[in-house]
Order: structure tokens, then sequence, then C-alpha cells
């Protein structure tokens, strides 16, 4: 009887832990939401850093939700390059389960997409980083940061 109850507990025991922490997992994804409709977009970004290791856990719709909010957090903040990877695979997702993002969400990620596109089709992925210093230019169309004529290089 005893071996009867320690089998029962080895085969059932764990499916609670597996609810629980499949459960987890939504409510990390759900906080990270809060903290992105909140403007909180750098607490967002730590929650959904955090739990990207472990999207593979979460289901076709939540991973594409993961992935818009995600891509969105990182627009906000001015991370362009991740911003776009992020929106392509919230993107390809949805397109692979249709209806996973809500119609709002789905506009502002296909209108954020775009812009990031034209502008890498534009001046290339470069453009995207957020560590390229920008360059101003003159109103004669010069780098302003470009030496005077006539200077010594």
């Amino acid at each position: 009887m005893r071996l009867f109850a320690v089998g029962l507990w080895l085969l059932v025991g764990p499916l609670p832990v597996a609810a629980v922490a499949c459960a987890t997992y939504e409510d990390d994804l759900m906080r990270g939401q809060r903290a992105f409709e909140q403007s909180e977009h750098e607490r967002a970004l730590a929650i959904f850093r955090v739990l990207e290791r472990d999207t593979g856990r979460l289901s076709a719709v939540r991973r594409a939700q993961y992935a818009y909010l995600r891509g969105m957090t990182d627009y906000r903040i001015g991370y362009m390059s991740e911003a776009r990877h992020w929106l392509a695979v919230a993107s390809a997702l949805n397109q692979k389960t249709p209806g996973s993002l809500p119609p709002d969400w789905e506009k502002r990620m296909n209108e954020s997409l775009t812009e990031l596109n034209e502008q890498v089709f534009a001046d290339g992925v470069a453009s995207l980083s957020s560590s390229q210093p920008a360059k101003s230019k003159t109103d004669d169309g010069e780098s302003a940061d470009a030496a005077p004529p006539g200077a010594a290089p």
C-alpha cells in the first residue's frame, strides 16, 4: 500500500507544479503587459527579457502577444533593431495563428514594422542602431561634423 501511495504521488504530484509553472509564465506576461500599458517601459523590458527564455512554454497566442509587447517596448525605448526583430516575429506568429493579436495591436504592429522596414530599405540596418551618433546637416547639405574647407585633416 505504501509503495502504491508513493508511486501515485510521483505520478500525480508534479501535475499541480506544472500547472503553477505555466500560470507563472502567463502571470509574468500579464505583469509585463501592465507595465507596458502604464508606460513603465524599462520595467516591462526587464520582465520580458527574463521571460524570453521560457516563451516556448507559452501557447502560440501568448507567444505572439509576447513578441508584440516586446517589440513595442523596444520601439518605445528606442531599441529599433530589436523592435524590428520582435515585431517581425509577432507578425509571423499572427499570420500562422490568425487572431492572436487584437485588431488595434495588429494595426499598430503593421504601422511600426512598415516604418522600421522603410528606414532599413532607405538607410540600411545600421540606421536602426541606437549607438549610431546622429549627424546633423547644415543648410547646404554638408555634414556639420565635417571639417571646414581649407582646414588641416
